[in-house]
């Protein structure tokens, strides 16, 4: 069957997950730039960095499932196992940001992005499995920055352990590193117009 409905849906998802965690922001009750700040800046930049990470999952969920329209059961069940992934943000987003960095909610907010991770992994393998799916291997490559990150949580949650806001600075680093463009697929699809059914 075609991705729509699974795309919709996901887009949906993501929807929510960004406005839960913006309604969990703190709302000061000063009117000053200080009580902003005091209030809510952990907040907002946590929700920023979290913010970020939506969008790199929506960008290439979007991008994938340009290589492949058509998509089966497994397929639709690795997505779902990452929409619980990224559904959780919200939750370690504002653990990390109601505890001011303690150690086991930054090391749980590492967990959970190592785990939407290996879900995104998870689900590109599942399409690139399907008949036809060597044009998802192709257009992917070697996908050097699908090995790093990974291993950049891990370090992260391993920092997290010693100081916490130390922890912070690899999972800052990988959302940096994906907010750089990935144009593989766009190039590839550039390269291949036409060609995207079984």
């Amino acid at each position: 069957m075609r991705s729509s409905r699974l795309e919709a849906f996901s887009d949906g998802v993501l929807a929510i997950i960004i406005t839960v965690m913006v309604l969990g922001l703190a709302v000061p009750s000063g009117t000053t730039f200080q009580s902003l700040f005091d209030t809510s800046g952990l907040g907002l930049l946590t929700y920023l960095l979290s913010f970020i990470y939506i969008g790199i999952y929506w960008n290439n969920h979007h991008h994938l499932f340009q290589l492949r329209p058509r998509v089966d059961g497994r397929v639709l069940w690795a997505n779902l196992h990452l929409l619980f992934w990224l559904s959780l943000f919200p939750f370690t987003t504002g653990w990390l940001t109601k505890t001011e960095v303690a150690t086991a909610p930054t090391v749980v907010y590492g967990v959970n992005l190592l785990a939407a991770a290996v879900a995104y992994s998870i689900l590109q393998s599942a399409i690139a499995r399907r008949p036809g799916g060597g044009r998802v291997r192709e257009a992917i490559g070697r996908n050097v920055k699908g090995w790093i990150s990974p291993v950049l949580y891990a370090v992260g949650i391993g920092l997290s352990f010693v100081v916490p806001w130390l922890g912070l600075v690899p999972y800052v680093v990988v959302a940096v590193i994906w907010l750089i463009p990935d144009r593989r697929i766009e190039r590839y699809l550039a390269a291949h117009p036409g060609d995207d059914e079984d």
